[in-house]
């Protein structure tokens, strides 16, 4: 039995610079940091005891006996690129919803090359983890998806990302001192909006844009630069509040999908509180929402978003982990 955690992500800047449309012609970057709330996958070897062969469980649970039948498409299109020939058993469990613009559908796939790995007693190294993950859900499951997703899962921690015009992809820690990074944490307040939505069906519009996006892309992306000297400065941290007031501006000109009145709303609600920036996680249209909030402000702020929950959070640094390694070597 192998048991894998891995975590969602906070995007903060650069979203959108991350698809292969955008980078391949000018460079991506990203900005963002994976957070406590993980999913967590239980996968073993199933005895051949059972009139099925493969047994899913998700919101749904799945017996068949072919890995074409399998209705999930990251199992499915896993087990198919990882030639699995055996009979698996895999059961998630996840801290935040699906659909919501964490990065959930790609943590559910970066968990799951980690598991099956492990299963067959092997390791793998994060950028193989990223590089696996970017082929099975840009090529084999053909979702209209970035490539920070993955890369955030499999690494972990606060990092830039960089997306080469060569395909390549690295990860740059951001270095602060600790006491900067517990305050930079501090002021950041995480909300569910309530709302939820298929991400590839909004990114349908903001895709076939992307030509005309290019200009206010290259501002997000100089926004990533920005930022990233903010924190490993002196700067008053309150500047990255307001670039992300700027970047939340840039992101709702991608899309007519991006924002709708009730975010909107609770957008300026925030705002009026004394929120200094904020932005939409993922796609747009729904799922979770970030403010920067100095500390004196957080009552207001939250008092102000009563109706949604406040989601309490620390940042993660392992990325993708085998937290139990009980392999089954008697099939070996």
């Amino acid at each position: 039995m192998i048991v894998s955690r891995t975590p969602h992500r906070i995007s903060f800047f650069g979203g959108g610079t991350d698809y292969p449309d955008y980078y391949l012609q000018h460079g991506g970057k990203t900005l963002g940091v994976t957070i406590d709330k993980y999913s967590y996958l239980n996968v073993r070897k199933l005895p051949p005891f059972f009139e099925h062969k493969h047994r899913i469980v998700y919101s749904r649970q799945e017996n068949v006996s072919k890995i074409e039948d399998i209705i999930h498409p990251a199992v499915r299109e896993t087990l198919k690129y990882l030639k699995v020939n055996y009979g698996v058993s895999i059961h998630h469990d996840g801290d935040i919803p699906a659909r919501s613009g964490m990065g959930s559908s790609s943590a559910f796939t970066v968990g799951l090359l980690n598991s099956l790995k492990a299963l067959e007693g092997k390791m793998v190294s994060k950028k193989e983890l990223t590089r696996m993950s970017i082929e099975i859900e840009q090529d084999w499951i053909k979702e209209n998806v970035g490539s920070q997703d993955q890369t955030f899962a499999a690494y972990g921690g606060l990092n830039t990302l960089n997306f080469l015009q060569n395909g390549e992809i690295t990860a740059e820690p951001v270095i602060m001192t600790h006491k900067r990074l517990l305050e930079f944490q501090g002021n950041i307040l995480l909300f569910f909006t309530g709302l939820s939505r298929a991400a590839s069906d909004i990114l349908d519009e903001q895709m076939a844009k992307t030509a005309l996006n290019v200009p206010n892309l290259n501002r997000m992306k100089a926004l990533v630069e920005d930022a990233h000297e903010i924190l490993v400065s002196d700067t008053d941290l309150n500047q990255f509040g307001e670039l992300l007031n700027i970047t939340w501006g840039l992101k709702k000109s991608l899309s007519s999908k991006v924002t709708n009145p009730t975010i909107d709303s609770m957008y300026e609600k925030a705002l009026n509180a004394g929120a200094l920036g904020g932005k939409l996680l993922g796609a747009g249209s729904g799922g979770f929402m970030i403010f920067y909030v100095e500390k004196n402000n957080h009552a207001q702020v939250k008092a102000a978003l009563n109706n949604y929950l406040h989601i309490p959070f620390c940042f993660d640094f392992d990325g993708s982990k085998i937290v139990v390694y009980e392999p089954n070597y008697q099939d070996k």
